[in-house]
């Protein structure tokens, strides 16, 4: 607290009006770096949604369960095979013989029994591998499988040998143990590919010979009703599971051709019909959220407050001003209009193709809202699925890219511009994110700190000088008044 002189003069009040004119270029500076900030908070806000957008609803259109319009019916034999018809589904008829089921590649104990001769049992969990009866030569003995040394000792338990071989790093194996037949077992996690396991230097208990991986068999005849354009035959898989004829099989167990797994396909529009009102309603919110941005009012009399200001309004008169302030920040943006072109781009481009199925866009003054006929799109998903489907997906041979995948595309050219202008995530719809600080933005807001930390230094020197000018005033009228006093009194 600064303290006034003798003089009578206010002097805080003084050098205040005078760093009042001085402390405009700061608040201006200030104010500047608040709409910038709150700009960048602006882009960060739309890169949320665009992420959320592409990653969370537009990746699951374009999966194939999104626009599937076909349906597996199963008959027969309906245990030994589990059928689901993919979008490439193709409508033929099959009955199915699975000769045999893959096997992974393994290797397995002799029952592993505790206790002496005459007094044993089956081996537990928790039994200590030395007390398995095997010939312990050392306190430490190792396994070797596929390559990768596990080192145990005569202390570790059934148990802690499983969570060791489980976890032993790119073994890709899996240890297991029935605790009713007593056998330890090491499993190939891959279908397909042979382990090998080295027990030389291991004797707590005897290993049989490694199991080969096996594939399956499965016979399929197409068209099984019609004599004469039916035909058999036999594929091989490394696993349990096959795609044929665009139905995806996933084999439980062996039949024969007697007792036959009967597989058709069905037209069912609902997952495709869902998938495409949910891209529409989404692609609807996203072009209007861009729109109002780029059309938003802008009041450039509202600047952001100073704190000198918001003291002297109140609360609510803070809030309404700063809506005021914040609105418009993206008028007119680049970024957003490019983004908001491009996605209609996407849809004007096949308009045609959209319109014979039963989807239009709105007036020119709805900014590329889409319809949806609904009735007219669920008979031409029944009609002719695959037209409707290469709309949306693409063809088959890549030859024609859909709109899911022209859309994504610039959401994602978006995302990349916002990164490099505004330093935001192009993987994080996390509205609280961490900004990049090597951006436009971001370099800028690096250049307005620098400005006003130094303009601030040099405000404090100037008030310093100022009080420094009027103490030294101050003592100067003391002294002349001191004097002027002695004069008085003299002269009487």
């Amino acid at each position: 607290m600064r303290i006034n002189g003798f003089s009578g003069m206010n002097v805080d009040s003084m050098v205040s009006e005078l760093m009042s004119a001085k402390r405009a270029p700061l608040n201006k500076l200030n104010q500047q770096k608040t709409i910038l900030q709150w700009t960048r908070d602006s882009y960060r806000e739309l890169n949320s949604k665009i992420v959320d957008f592409k990653d969370n609803k537009l990746r699951l259109y374009k999966l194939s369960a999104g626009m599937n319009t076909q349906q597996a019916v199963v008959t027969g034999n309906t245990t030994a095979v589990k059928a689901e018809a993919t979008a490439d589904a193709n409508g033929t008829a099959m009955s199915i013989e699975v000769v045999s089921l893959a096997k992974k590649s393994n290797i397995q104990s002799e029952a592993l029994i505790t206790g002496a001769t005459g007094a044993t049992k089956t081996a537990q969990l928790n039994t200590k591998l030395e007390d398995l009866g095997g010939e312990i030569t050392a306190s430490n003995f190792d396994l070797v499988i596929n390559g990768k040394l596990l080192s145990l000792n005569k202390d570790d338990t059934i148990a802690s040998t499983i969570r060791k071989i489980n976890t032993l790093p790119n073994a890709n194996v899996i240890a297991t143990f029935d605790e009713v037949s007593g056998k330890f077992s090491v499993i190939s996690k891959e279908y397909g590919k042979d382990i090998t396991v080295d027990t030389s230097n291991f004797n707590a208990f005897s290993f049989g010979e490694v199991e080969t991986a096996k594939q399956a068999v499965v016979n399929v005849k197409v068209n099984p009703l019609d004599p004469k354009n039916t035909s058999t035959k036999t594929f091989y898989s490394d696993s349990n599971s096959l795609t044929v004829n665009g139905i995806q099989l996933s084999l439980l167990a062996t039949n024969t051709a007697a007792d036959p797994v009967n597989i058709t396909t069905t037209t069912d529009s609902t997952k495709a019909l869902d998938t495409i009102k949910a891209f529409v309603e989404n692609y609807n919110e996203l072009i209007n959220t861009f729109s109002t941005r780029v059309n938003e009012e802008k009041y450039r009399t509202y600047q952001p407050l100073t704190n000198e200001e918001k003291k002297e309004m109140k609360d609510s008169d803070v809030i309404a001003w700063e809506a005021k302030a914040k609105s418009g920040l993206l008028k007119n943006d680049e970024i957003l209009k490019a983004t908001t072109s491009s996605m209609r781009s996407a849809i004007m481009g096949q308009l045609k193709e959209l319109s014979s199925v039963g989807i239009t866009t709105g007036k020119y003054y709805e900014n590329g809202k889409i319809y949806i006929d609904e009735e007219k799109l669920k008979a031409a998903l029944q009609s002719d699925p695959q037209k409707v489907t290469n709309i949306f997906k693409g063809t088959t041979d890549g030859s024609t890219k859909g709109i899911f995948e022209k859309i994504g595309n610039t959401m994602d050219e978006a995302l990349t511009k916002l990164v490099t202008k505004a330093g935001t995530s192009k993987f994080s719809a996390d509205i609280n994110s961490v900004y990049k600080e090597e951006s436009v933005m971001g370099r800028k807001l690096k250049d307005y700190n620098k400005q006003i930390s130094s303009l601030e230094v040099r405000l404090v020197d100037m008030e310093t000088r100022y009080y420094k000018q009027f103490t030294a005033m101050e003592k100067a009228m003391n002294k002349y008044q001191s004097q002027s006093s002695s004069l008085t009194g003299n002269s009487q």
